[in-house]
């Protein structure tokens, strides 16, 4: 069968490295893609968001199934289009995708079906919302009710900072127009786990958990990025925890999207919280995390396209899904500089020590092809990804993986998986 995968990122690398894998698939094809990409897929210039000119080419190629990688086209609809004409496609329609596309719509969802959440409100009128901080307990929260690439989210420790965060936010607008409403969220303390899901509408299966780095600086500092590492089992997500969200939250939100009338097909992302009370959850995505799946995909046994095609055509319930016993790790090599101001166009330089070397993955997000030679055109560049027996192990040999690449202005965290070692 012919794949297209929509997409350019490290996420979409995984997802493409996966396709590669089936028997079922003899041609990838990736709209637009990355030089990462291009070595097992054809690379096909046509952005993300053009819909119209993807739904075309699918049907020209005549391409038997397409996968969406990307959050923007699927709240923008993507799929919507596909199923119009008559194209098999992996994800939410439009009016599911909004479990991600609206914070708003999510934490009501979640109020409504008593799904344990952070207690909040929602704001369209920036003085109203100072109003509310004035009364509220600190720290407190401040989401941007759209999509905002990961980053739209400020945690306030002082009235001074809330006022400030409602300004950027709603006010000058620095998420854009994802900042039209405002979520006020209370602050939760706990370990933070994600946890992936395969949805055919009715049934959930559930992947194996991991945990993300999303600051720029070790120690947690700096400023948000879209995530500079992660690993895969989160040691924070028991045996308890796990009964626990199957019990209030898994299946809890799939009915719930159901019983709106907005039955969800794909991946759902659980940002989970476990607090004193018990876990919670902080965010919905509608699509694979970016980097989680750089360190879930690799650890999975099945055929990922067989999984896919069950969600499309409502089977999902007769797939045992099931994972390796070892541990995964990825470190994101960044442009210094990454999330502000950062060069590109540096050749990077030692890819090929990573073919043929078992359980090793390089994972590219922001590379391009230029005159024959892979060179650096974003803030995350790759993601070097390893197993191990187990965690420990699984990090030692990324870091010592990074070592194999190198480019200008290389940057990367020296302390993913510090919580690897806080969990003894």
């Amino acid at each position: 069968m012919k794949v297209l995968i929509v997409g350019s990122g490290g996420r979409e690398h995984a997802i493409a490295q996966s396709a590669a894998k089936s028997p079922k698939v003899d041609k990838i094809y990736c709209a637009p893609g990355n030089a990462g990409i291009g070595q097992i897929a054809e690379c096909v210039p046509i952005g993300a968001m053009e819909f119209e000119k993807l739904a075309a080419f699918a049907k020209g190629q005549a391409i038997d199934f397409t996968i969406i990688g990307m959050d923007d086209p699927l709240v923008g609809g993507i799929v919507d289009v596909f199923e119009a004409e008559g194209l098999k496609v992996f994800g939410p329609r439009k009016n599911a995708a909004i479990l991600e596309g609206s914070k708003a719509f999510s934490k009501d969802l979640m109020k409504k079906y008593n799904i344990p959440t952070a207690a909040y409100e929602t704001f369209d009128d920036p003085a109203k919302a100072i109003s509310y901080l004035e009364t509220a307990k600190l720290p407190i929260v401040l989401k941007a009710d759209g999509l905002a690439l990961g980053k739209g989210v400020l945690i306030c420790n002082t009235l001074e900072e809330a006022k400030a965060g409602v300004k950027e936010i709603m006010e000058d607008k620095k998420f854009g127009a994802a900042g039209n409403h405002m979520v006020v969220e209370e602050f939760m303390t706990g370990r933070e786990v994600s946890v992936l899901s395969f949805v055919d509408g009715k049934t959930i299966k559930i992947m194996s958990s991991a945990q993300d780095h999303k600051r720029a600086k070790d120690g947690d500092q700096g400023l948000n990025t879209g995530g500079m590492g992660t690993f895969s089992p989160s040691p924070f997500y028991t045996k308890e925890v796990d009964e626990f969200c199957r019990s209030h939250i898994y299946q809890a939100t799939v009915d719930a999207m159901a019983a709106e009338g907005r039955p969800f097909t794909g991946i759902i992302f659980f940002g989970l919280m476990l607090t004193k009370e018990g876990p919670k959850v902080l965010e919905y995505n509608a699509r694979f995390g970016d980097p989680e799946a750089q360190v879930v995909l690799p650890r999975m046994k099945n055929d990922m396209i067989e999984v896919m095609e069950a969600c499309v055509e409502g089977r999902l319930s007769g797939i045992d899904l099931q994972f390796e016993d070892n541990a995964a790790v990825c470190v994101v090599l960044a442009s210094d500089g990454y999330p502000v101001s950062y060069g590109k166009g540096f050749e990077i330089c030692g890819l090929e020590k990573f073919e043929g070397a078992e359980g090793y993955y390089c994972f590219h997000a922001g590379t391009a092809l230029k005159d024959g030679k892979i060179v650096t055109s974003g803030g995350r560049v790759l993601g070097v990804t390893a197993k191990g027996k187990d965690l420990k192990e699984a990090r030692a040999n990324a870091y010592k993986a990074t070592e194999w690449v190198d480019f200008d202005n290389k940057y990367m965290r020296g302390d993913i998986g510090r919580a690897i070692d806080e969990a003894e």
